[in-house]
């Protein structure tokens, strides 16, 4: 699909009105540098979630003179700060959408999980808003099936959040041009059409709450840090043999490979940070204890546990539903206490965004 025909402008009148629902994502291979408009120096693949997720409904209506682009609701309630990220959002969609400009859009939005709950929802947030967006576009394009559909929203919430290209579809998506995957390229997400192996279908991710506070460092400051960074070059490099090599632990089953694969990716992430210019060490005392606990049961039980890692201090533990009860025990009984208030939020990996 050429990016020229992402671009549609019809002047339209009359109301509209829809809601979508996209999940919050876990990245494997870690997406860390960019290049021009939201584009991924280095592949990245990831877990669509199931319980974490976004729901946002949009009213679209003729923009009167002087009218604001936008009403914004979070959770019921009017919250202006995120006013600045939705206008930037608008401002990058319009050239492949003018036709937006003639229209106001009610926005009212919430999450299933609470938010500064340590859970990422730029990317569950952008994704729900660009689905709403192409749900409006989608009256005037009767050739679309759903594939297209779906690469239009990943193209337009990579504009809002670049991980948001990636809560589109699930279980797992591919964004970045990779020669693991045909049809992968920078511009959208994919699903790619590959018999996952059956343990991974329900793997599940608790999600455990170190810090709840504002990030250190912002996404967008933290991938700027790549540029200059002595250690770019070979990190881009890696994350391309990494991303195949999780092809081929994924389609096996290979819960092994997985394991020193995802926890090779959530340390190198990290290992960035801390040697940039300037640097940041977003793990916290409580996150490193949760690792060493992690590990150590891992080595003891011989049960397939692993850590996994965003940009701050909270710890995603990935697991075979059918080592659930075990691996619940142990998070109760030796995590919680390294948890803010002991907090954690269990989900699973899901199916991706739905129309509501």
């Amino acid at each position: 699909m050429s990016i020229n025909s992402f671009v549609f402008d019809v002047p339209v009148e009359g109301c509209y009105q829809t809601k979508w629902e996209a999940p919050s994502n876990i990245a494997l291979v870690k997406y860390w540098g960019k290049y021009g408009q939201q584009l991924p120096k280095n592949p990245s693949i990831s877990f669509s979630l199931s319980k974490c997720f976004t729901t946002t409904e949009v009213s679209f209506s003729p923009r009167e003179n002087g009218q604001e682009a936008f009403d914004f609701l979070f959770d019921q309630k009017k919250q202006p700060e995120f006013h600045p990220k939705i206008q930037q959002f608008l401002d990058r969609i319009i050239p492949y959408f003018p036709a937006l400009q003639n229209h106001h859009l009610y926005i009212s939005s919430q999450n299933s999980f609470p938010h500064s709950s340590g859970i990422a929802s730029s990317a569950s947030a952008m994704a729900a808003l660009a689905l709403c967006i192409v749900d409006f576009e989608k009256q005037f394009h009767n050739d679309w099936n759903d594939e297209a559909f779906l690469n239009k929203g990943s193209f337009l919430a990579r504009l809002g959040s670049g991980s948001a290209a990636r809560s589109i579809k699930g279980p797992l998506m591919v964004w970045g041009q990779s020669e693991a995957f045909s049809k992968s390229n920078d511009h959208y997400a994919i699903a790619p059409s590959v018999d996952w192996h059956t343990i991974f279908h329900d793997y599940q991710d608790t999600v455990l709450i170190v810090d709840k506070g504002q990030k250190k460092v912002s996404s967008t400051s933290g991938h700027g840090l790549m540029k200059g960074h002595p250690f770019a070059i070979q990190r881009f490099e890696q994350a391309h043999i990494h991303l195949g090599e999780f092809k081929t632990a994924l389609t096996k089953g290979d819960v092994e490979r997985f394991i020193d694969l995802t926890e090779a990716e959530a340390l190198c992430l990290h290992a960035m940070m801390m040697t940039s210019n300037p640097r940041f060490v977003l793990m916290q005392p409580n996150t490193l204890a949760i690792i060493q606990k992690i590990q150590d049961f891992r080595k003891q039980t011989k049960l397939p546990i692993c850590f996994s890692l965003d940009a701050g201090a909270n710890v995603h533990l990935l697991y075979p539903l059918q080592e659930r009860l075990s691996i619940m025990d142990f998070i109760q009984k030796e995590l919680t206490t390294h948890c803010q208030k002991g907090q954690y939020i269990e989900d699973q990996v899901g199916n991706g965004a739905k129309k509501i």
